[in-house]
């Protein structure tokens, strides 16, 4: 049989494209659950639900068809974000809030799939941790992973003494800003348990399966690469730069990669197609930008990651940076009107 061209790929579906990522995100999930607990099988379930149970009751009030919105995995998505990046822990309300918060605010208020100028699961962990920023600090233990214990905590009872701890990115901030004793990043990477060979212990192998999951999303072309190097250089460029200088305060460029959300963010909420900016030469500006806040808000924020803040920060300067970099027409030179 002969192929000749020319070769003409039809479009993916929604469906398809968030289904990839869906799956993409499971190596990282099932690294969570190794080494953290089922926990967060359960508050992926409550965020799932609550999505598909959110959207088809704002669509059923928009007069949308219901199925054709639903079944198109986008919500899933967001849900499963929502909670990768929420305390294993929290109580269910709070990833039930979130999960409407993103999906009748962020994303069907403004009209739906497509529409949405801010990234709905960042916006929902924004709003949460500036109003419950307690319950958004309980992480658990590294190692800890009773479930019946774990469960008790999402539906029950609050009693977290012995099974939380800080998460590393805030363990190390709280030590280097401390005025009673300043420390050094080796001394407190050394000392703490939290701490792994990269980043944070487990949390590095967490990332790990991001990685994965994001280069198969590369290889997919679900994503490109534009955004996540664009990310993760100028995150690592300005880590490596201070680190450079005074390696007794700034935490090495590895560190910020394996640590928090880095590489969760790299390929999953950065790449978001509807929020994000457009045009090649603005992805990378936009992905940069964000890269460059979150070191900032890492290093002298009020929050230990400071990812969800830099993406909502980029999402408003996204019609800007499209503005200014779209390329000339076909046919026009630079400067000229279309």
């Amino acid at each position: 049989m002969a192929h000749n061209s020319p070769y003409l790929l039809k479009p993916a579906s929604v469906r398809s494209v968030m289904l990839r990522v869906a799956a993409a995100l499971l190596p990282g999930i099932a690294a969570y659950v190794y080494f953290f607990g089922a926990a967060i099988l359960v508050q992926l379930a409550l965020a799932s639900a609550t999505a598909l149970a959110g959207e088809a009751a704002i669509l059923a009030l928009r007069r949308k068809p219901v199925w054709l919105f639903v079944s198109d995995g986008s919500a899933l998505v967001t849900a499963w974000l929502i909670a990768l990046t929420f305390p294993p822990v929290v109580p269910w309300w709070l990833t039930v809030t979130a999960t409407l918060f993103a999906i009748v605010v962020v994303k069907q208020l403004y009209g739906g799939l497509g529409q949405n100028p801010f990234n709905p699961a960042m916006a929902a962990f924004a709003l949460m941790i500036v109003a419950y920023p307690l319950l958004m600090s309980q992480w658990p233990a590294a190692g800890f992973a009773d479930f019946h214990t774990q469960l008790g905590l999402i539906f029950g009872e609050r009693a977290l003494d012995g099974i939380t701890m800080a998460t590393p990115l805030d363990a190390l901030r709280t030590a280097l800003h401390s005025e009673e004793n300043r420390a050094t990043v080796a001394a407190v990477i050394a000392q703490g348990a939290s701490f792994g060979t990269l980043g944070g212990k487990g949390w590095e192998w967490i990332a790990a399966g991001y990685l994965l999951g994001g280069l198969w999303l590369l290889q997919q072309r679900i994503v490109t690469w534009h955004m996540p190097l664009a990310f993760l250089a100028a995150l690592g460029l300005i880590a490596g730069v201070f680190h450079l200088i005074n390696g007794d305060q700034f935490a090495t460029p590895l560190f910020h990669v394996f640590s928090g959300g880095a590489l969760l963010g790299a390929f999953f909420i950065v790449t978001d197609p509807v929020s994000g900016a457009t045009t090649p030469r603005g992805k990378l500006i936009f992905a940069a930008g964000i890269g460059l806040l979150t070191w900032v808000i890492r290093t002298w924020g009020a929050y230990p990651d400071g990812i969800a803040f830099a993406v909502l920060l980029m999402n408003i300067a996204v019609p800007l940076i499209d503005m200014h970099t779209q390329p000339p027409v076909f046919g026009h030179k630079k400067g000229d009107g279309a």
